[in-house]
Parts: C-alpha cells; structure tokens; sequence
C-alpha cells in the first residue's frame, strides 16, 4: 500500500494516510506523556483514585495477533493503589472504517481490507489508542506499544505491601472445613481470604458436585478478593483424575496416548478446557508429561501419555495447545518427572537416580517440548534428583541425611528451568500436604525453601496462617530477598493479565452465566469427543480367534465377573447382549458353589480385571489367582478387559483374549462393549511395553490387533 496516495476521511477532514497517521500518532503520544507526567497533570480530585485507563490489547501480555474476523476489545482501569479492574466505561471508535469498525461495547470487525486503523477508547478524559494494522495478506496485528504506562503488572507490584504480595504466592485448598465439604462459600473462608489477600485456590471433587452450584462457588472465591482476580484451580487431568462430578468425564492421558491421534488430544483438552472456562474455574494443573517407563509406578500409571518421550511430548503439547487455545491455563507436571519411580510422593519420598544425559533424553524432553511450546505453568514433583542437585540436608523424619526434592532445589528450580531449560513462565509445587515434603522437612521450612528455590505458588501449604508467618519473616530477615518475591508477583500478574482473569466493574450476570455453563458442561460436542476418543483409544492385545462376538445367537451365555468396577463393566455388556449375568467378586474373590454352576454354563466369560498398584498385579493376589482359575477351570473362553493399568495381563498371560481401556469412566465401558461386539474395529496402540519378566517383552510398545 502505498501510504501517500491513499486519503482516509475522518469526521469533516480529509486526510492524506501519511499525514493522518502521523497527526494521529502525534495526538497519542501527546496524551500518552500527559499519563505518565505528573507536572502537566491537574491536581486530581480526592475522589478520583483512576490512574488511567489502557487498552487491553496494548499491554505487553496481551495476544497481538487476530484470528477471524472480529476480536472483542477491552479497557482495563488502573488505580492509583496499584489494583485494576476491567471496565466498560469507555467509548470506542475506529478512525479508519475502511480497515475495521467497532461497536459501541468494543467489538472490532475487520473489512477485510489491508491498512493500519488506529482504535481508540475514551473514558472521561483518559483516552488511549491501539494501532490495528492488517498487511495485505489479510494478516492482522495490534501494534507494539512499548510506553511504561501498560505495564501495569510493575506498577501494581510498586504499589503491593509486602503481606500482598505474598498473598499472590499462596494457594490453599478448602477441600473440607470443619469436617464439611466445602461447596459453598463460607464467612470464614471469604475473612481468610481478605485477611491473607489470596491469590488463589484450588478445587477438589468434594467441592465441585453440580454445574449451578460449582458455578456460584467459583463467583463467591472471585467476589472474595478485593483487589484482584484469583487463579481457581482444579485438577481435571481427565481419566482417573477427574474432579468434576458433572460434566464429561474425558478418557485420561494413556488413552490419548493408545489413539496416537494429536488431532484427538487436542480436541479433549479443548472440551475440558471449556468446560472449566464456563464455570469460572480458570487454571487447570494438567497435562501430566511424566514418561511412565515404570511398569511399577503406583501413582502416574496411566496419567501419563506414555512411555515414549517423543510421543508424550507430541501429545502433550497438542494437549495444551487445545487447554490454552480456551483460555484455560495449562500447567506440565510433575518436573522433572514422576514416571520412572516406584514410590508415591503422597506417602514417601522417591528418587530418580539417573546422570543429566539421560534426563535430557527421556524425563526433561517433553517439558522442554512444552516450554518451546509455551505452557502457561510447570508443576514441581516432590522427588529427589541426586545426580542433579547433590545437596543433603537432615531429615526431621529419620534424623538422617537426605536429598532435597525438586520442588525445594534452588540448583533444579532456578538452575534447571529458569537458567539451562530458559523458562520464564509460572512454577507452582505440587501439594505441600504430601508426605514426601510434610514429613522430611516441615512445613514452614519447606513453605520457605520452595520459595527461596524459586517457586512461584506455594500450592496447598500445612498450616496457612503459621506458613504464612514463616515466610513473612523470612522476607523480614533478608534470608528471602523482596526482588525474590517481586519476581514471582510479576509472573503471576502477568499470567492473569494474559488469561484475563480481572476483577470486573460490571461482570455477566451470575445467573446468565450459571446458563450458558449449563449449555457448556456435558454438550452433545463434548460428549461426541468423549466417544470419538475412548473407541480410538481401545487396544486389542491379544485375541486368539474369540473376538469379535458378532452374530451372536440370543441364546448364548455370558457371565461377567469381577470385583471393582465390575457392574459397570456388566452394565456395557448387557446393553449389548440381555442374555447376560454377572458375578460380583467379594473381598477374597471365593466364589459360591451357585456361581460356578454360572461360569460352568457360560459360552463366554468376561473378566473386569482392576489393579492400581504393583502388589495388586501380582500372581499371588487373590484376584489374579481367581483369573487364571477362571482361564484353567471353566471351559467357556476367557476375555479380560484391563480396566486401568494395561500391565494386568502380565499375571495371566493364558487369557484367550485381552483388551486395554486404560480408565474406569462410563465412555471407555461402552468403548470396550462396542469392541468386544464388533460394532467398532480396535484401532489402539499400547502406549507401554509389557514386560514378561527377567528383561523379556509379553507385548512390545506399539503393538495392537484389529478385526
């Protein structure tokens, strides 16, 4: 374009493009001094405490790209205090409407012609532009602005008491109080959260039971802040680890991992991510980018994609991309890695003894993958790394010489992330109530150590008040220096300013709200995805020409059998097939005499095979030696379905056939169901190896059978 030669009307003048920008140009640097001036500023009245007002799209973390055709302009109101708050008192107008217009509530169309429009919002005598500017591609773009006047995350943290501050790095859980679920808010949990200025919390299932109720839950935390507005976190992993208890219960990460689909993975994060977008809850502590290598893991397991570091990788940041692209903060756990231990940090400290060559290969690649990609926040594992950080201390459990956990190592925290791996976005631990920090270090010298380790969020800290007053007299000796705090403050404003999470002057009506939540959560689109990635996620592992049960006379004879989650497995079945019974196992999986005489007369017997740790896996368990009598004795053919970990068949290895579902919610059963009846080819992947023992492979990674 030649900027010459185009002339652009605006009001009674006609102006050459060259001489408008610039005239336009000189009028916002005129104005934008006279914010940042005070000598040329009138004296304010006393009850004028507005700083100024800016545009949201001219903050610095603010996305400056445009995808689409419109984009929903916001005005942010800075206070003297420091605080700001979303604001609707602006006018707004488009000089040049040959390149955009907007509406009188901010919305910015785009014409589809090419120029620079500059976009200006108006509220009383605080005026601020923002340069629109679409190249001839069609490619649009705000421009840079560069003036201290939006950052206002720096100026907040000028104005912030030390005790604010703070505030911001707290994030406590409110899972009970008083030995109540906690799903409305309380006068003593608002008082808390006004007395210590909170800036977060985070949710767990007690606390999330409807879609209405979570909704008003989540309002009362955001009304609860005075100042600004809260990170509300949850774990909603999806798979076993999924807290709300309304909604779609999305199959898990090693399910994901068994589509081998990208396009699929990003479409259940996005679902998720909307879901909790609805409800107001706006920080997610998923996706979990431990590479489980341990067949023996107890506590990752099938939060993990998979065993491969470049699969999880691939997928994982397909996952976030899908969380974030809602506006969802997505948070990679646990760093450096959780997958290859055999200990669970809830109850003990574990350890991963490996040199950093190693780390880089497998353990640190895809959360490096996951910074490249730009993950909104990294969670620390409370897991030591001794071939990382050497330093011991004394342990207040044992009196005995111990390693520091990720979570409390200066070396892995600041060396690794912020200095070697150049992350510079959030860190928050991992709960500081788990028994490998609670019992090893304390709880007001661990609050401590995280934080002079470079943490950002104190998540779920024992003890908030005496937590509290550990750090803010570790701050008050110099042992934690305040530009150590300041950093941290900066990254979380900033982070909140990015996701738009404000305090609002005239937010959406909570009941409108409440309405399109209910609209959101569970929609036939989220559902569909649900369906769409629990059948891709099916693995037949073995079938040695029992499956698939189509054409099955009604007469024929199927029993399930099993102990967890057994009648939902039953349930699936029988929708398919009405000639079918089940047996629910007791405790020590003894069978009655009627109950053989059941199994005697089957054509086909079903097994609901469920561990969830190594001993339940074991041959000698009851519930495996009640499997393989059921594969030995009965003359029916056996098929297994692995409920959650695909290891299972490890410890029956003669089962006719054998099928991964990798989760326990209600799509993956019918998934399974489906399979099994052929009204669905199993297209699944296996995500792990299957060991045999003694360094043999049962089934290797990647190996899946279809029809």
């Amino acid at each position: 374009m030649d900027l010459n030669e185009e002339k652009i009307k605006w009001g009674g003048l006609i102006l050459r493009k060259r001489k408008w920008f610039l005239l336009l140009l000189a009028i916002s640097v005129i104005v934008t001094a006279g914010f940042s001036s005070p000598s040329k500023k009138k004296p304010p009245k006393p009850q004028d405490d507005v700083r100024d007002v800016v545009i949201y799209q001219n903050l610095p973390e603010a996305d400056k790209t445009i995808s689409g055709k419109t984009v929903q302009m916001e005005a942010i109101k800075v206070y003297k205090d420091g605080h700001f708050t979303k604001t609707d008192d602006v006018k707004w107008s488009a000089a040049n409407k040959k390149v955009a217009r907007i509406s009188s509530d901010g919305e910015l169309t785009l014409t589809g012609k090419s120029g620079i429009a500059p976009i200006l919002s108006i509220s009383g005598k605080k005026i601020d532009t923002a340069f629109l500017v679409v190249d001839k591609r069609g490619k649009a773009s705000f421009r840079t602005m560069k003036h201290k006047r939006y950052k206002i995350a720096d100026y907040a943290i000028s104005k912030m008491s030390v005790e604010e501050k703070l505030g911001q790095m707290l994030m406590p859980d409110y899972r009970n109080w008083n030995g109540q679920n906690v799903t409305e808010m309380l006068p003593e949990i608002e008082q808390q959260i006004k007395d210590f200025d909170l800036g977060g919390v985070i949710l767990f299932r007690e606390n999330v039971v409807t879609t209405e109720q979570t909704a008003r839950l989540v309002d009362a935390y955001q009304q609860a802040s005075e100042k600004y507005g809260m990170f509300v976190s949850i774990d909603q992993e999806g798979g076993i680890v999924t807290r709300l208890q309304s909604g779609t219960d999305m199959p898990g990460n090693m399910a994901l991992g068994a589509t081998r689909s990208a396009e699929i993975t990003k479409d259940v994060a996005r679902a998720i991510g909307e879901e909790l977008a609805s409800l107001g809850i706006n920080t997610n502590f998923a996706p979990t980018l431990d590479v489980n290598n341990n067949p023996d893991n107890p506590v990752i397991g099938v939060r993990s994609f998979s065993e491969n570091p470049e699969l999880t990788a691939e997928l994982g940041t397909a996952y976030i991309e899908g969380m974030q692209g809602a506006g969802t903060i997505a948070t990679a756990k646990h760093f450096p890695g959780h997958g290859d231990t055999a200990v669970d940090s809830h109850v003990g400290l574990p350890e991963v003894p490996y040199e950093m060559d190693r780390l880089r290969e497998v353990e640190l690649y895809p959360f490096q993958q996951a910074m490249n990609a730009g993950v909104d926040a990294i969670m620390s594992a409370h897991i030591t790394f001794p071939k990382i950080d050497e330093t011991k201390v004394i342990s207040k459990k044992t009196g005995e010489e111990i390693s520091l956990p990720a979570t409390l190592s200066h070396r892995i925290l600041t060396g690794l992330i912020r200095e070697e791996m150049n992350y510079d976005g959030l860190i928050v631990t991992d709960a500081m109530n788990m028994g490998a920090i609670t019992e090893h270090y304390g709880t007001v010298d661990a609050a401590i150590m995280s934080v002079k380790a470079g943490t950002d969020i104190v998540l779920m800290p024992v003890g908030l008040e005496a937590s509290r007053a550990g750090l803010l007299e570790a701050i008050a000796s110099g042992e934690i220096k305040e530009k150590r705090i300041d950093a941290s403050v900066k990254r979380i404003l900033s982070l909140k300013i990015k996701r738009g999470i404000f305090k609002e002057e005239s937010p959406e009506p909570l009941e409108e709200r409440i309405a399109k939540a209910v609209q959101t959560v569970g929609s036939p689109e989220h559902k569909a995805i649900e369906k769409t990635a629990a059948e891709k996620s099916i693995t037949l592992v073995k079938n040695d020409d029992v499956l698939p049960l189509s054409g099955l006379e009604d007469s024929a004879k199927l029993v399930v059998i099993g102990a967890t989650y057994n009648q939902d497995l039953f349930n699936a079945i029988k929708s398919k097939h009405t000639n079918t019974s089940v047996i629910n196992l007791p405790a020590d999986y003894q069978l009655t005499e009627p109950q053989k005489e059941q199994l005697r007369e089957a054509d086909y017997i079903i097994i609901g095979s469920h561990t969830s740790n190594v001993a339940q896996r074991l041959p000698s368990h009851p519930q495996m030696q009640r499997i393989n009598d059921l594969i030995a004795n009965y003359e029916a053919p056996a098929i297994a379905v692995a409920i959650r970990n695909p290891y299972d068949i490890m410890s029956y290895p003669e089962v006719d056939a054998y099928i991964a579902q990798y989760g326990f919610r209600t799509a993956s059963f019918n998934a399974t169901a489906a399979a099994i009846f052929g009204e669905i080819n199993p297209s699944g992947k296996l995500p792990v190896t299957i060991p045999a023992g003694q360094g043999e492979i049962l089934y290797p990674f990647g190996h899946g059978l279809s029809y």
